[in-house]
């Protein structure tokens, strides 16, 4: 969910490339952005909001959710799906943002991206849990201190928001992504890696090898391949070995969230989701994908879908349990139809000032700070190899 929507990188040539990784150069010139994954990624952010207050299990309006929205919670049960559209999303931004750059300068870049607005979810959700709500959730200070390092899940030590799930998940993604550039970002190398991945890690979950699997995050595989997919067919155009691996990970992501994330769904709602319901869905995210960015839709010029997608990040770290708490508060006194869009509204608010106090500044110089110092470590690495011969 740490993505973010992003000038991309014009298309360059494999000699270009290979220079700017010799010369430690960066690349400069940039083409519009692509305003319609910003919206994107912001309606995948409230879906999933939507779900969390209306359809998920949570005791926040004093009687289950699903009688609160007994009808409406079978429809944004479907919210929960953003996940699945966060991470295609991700795989095209991400080998975007990676391509023809070098190791330390996609590092700085995802660590002034996530970590400003995910420190300020970790502490205001910690504040209310541990002072303003502790019925809310048990939590510790220790854990909270822990989850500051994102690494929280391999740590063992559990999340304080549940939502920090994902980006756990995209972390592995970035590694991935850190070692393919480490060895040299081709086309070949990329096509390889959408097609060994998915399918390396759904043997290593079906013969039980829990490390392999918990490495290669086999559920999710062929959406973040999917969408690295999209973006080869966007830098290079349609061909059929591009079209054929795109359908293989379309698929066997349908089939993958059909046996994992559509149960999960289904276990916190309480609701049914037919197998083709999950088919058509995993499958229309791929094409809504593909067609903003690989159709004229992909140069829509409306700047306030990037102010929206500014917010995506801070409203989902920081939705859940504060909702949940503006609706124990607001339930027992006005009416549901009134307390949730008022609670949205807040939550809303929240995640602007998370990112107009905190992230707009901080991640800047958080980007600046860690480029400098890779900078220097690297200067550093190459002054201890190939130390200049005395005159």
């Amino acid at each position: 969910m740490g993505t973010n929507v992003y000038t991309p990188e014009p298309a360059l040539t494999r000699a270009a490339i290979r220079g700017q990784q010799m010369t430690g150069t960066r690349p400069s010139a940039a083409v519009p952005r692509f305003r319609l994954l910003d919206g994107l990624r912001f309606l995948a952010a409230l879906a999933v909001v939507i779900y969390h207050f209306t359809a998920r299990d949570n005791s926040a309006w004093g009687v289950p959710v699903g009688q609160v929205f007994p009808e409406f919670s079978k429809i944004s049960a479907f919210g929960a799906f953003g996940v699945q559209l966060f991470f295609i999303i991700s795989g095209f931004v991400i080998l975007l943002s990676a391509w023809g750059r070098d190791v330390s300068s996609f590092t700085a870049s995802r660590v002034g991206r996530l970590f400003p607005g995910y420190w300020a979810g970790v502490l205001l959700t910690s504040f209310l849990l541990l002072v303003l709500w502790p019925a809310g959730k048990d939590i510790s200070l220790t854990q909270a201190l822990v989850n500051l390092t994102m690494v929280q899940e391999g740590l063992g030590v559990g999340h304080v928001d549940g939502v920090y799930w994902t980006l756990w998940v995209e972390l592995k993604f970035y590694l991935i992504i850190g070692i393919l550039m480490a060895v040299g970002m081709t086309r070949v190398r990329v096509l390889v890696l959408c097609l060994l991945w998915p399918l390396i890690g759904a043997m290593a979950e079906e013969t039980g090898n829990p490390l392999l699997a918990n490495l290669l995050v086999p559920e999710f595989a062929p959406l973040f391949a999917g969408g690295m997919l999209i973006y080869m067919v966007y830098r290079e155009g349609a061909s059929v070995l591009l079209l054929l691996a795109l359908g293989f990970n379309a698929i066997l992501a349908g089939y993958q969230t059909l046996g994992g994330h559509a149960q999960a769904i289904e276990h916190a709602a309480h609701v049914t989701l037919a197998p083709p319901t999950v088919w058509i869905t995993v499958i229309g995210l791929f094409v809504i994908v593909a067609a903003a960015t690989l159709t004229r839709l992909n140069r829509v010029p409306w700047k306030f879908l990037s102010m929206a997608g500014s917010l995506t990040f801070p409203l989902y770290l920081i939705h859940e349990y504060w909702g949940w708490w503006f609706i124990s508060l607001g339930s027992p006194h006005f009416p549901q139809l009134a307390v949730l869009p008022a609670v949205i509204a807040l939550c809303l608010s929240m995640a602007w000032a998370v990112w107009r106090f905190v992230e707009k500044p901080i991640n800047p110089l958080l980007r600046s700070a860690v480029q400098r110092g890779l900078d220097r470590l690297w200067v550093t690495h190459a002054d201890e190899r190939y130390p200049t011969a005395p005159k």
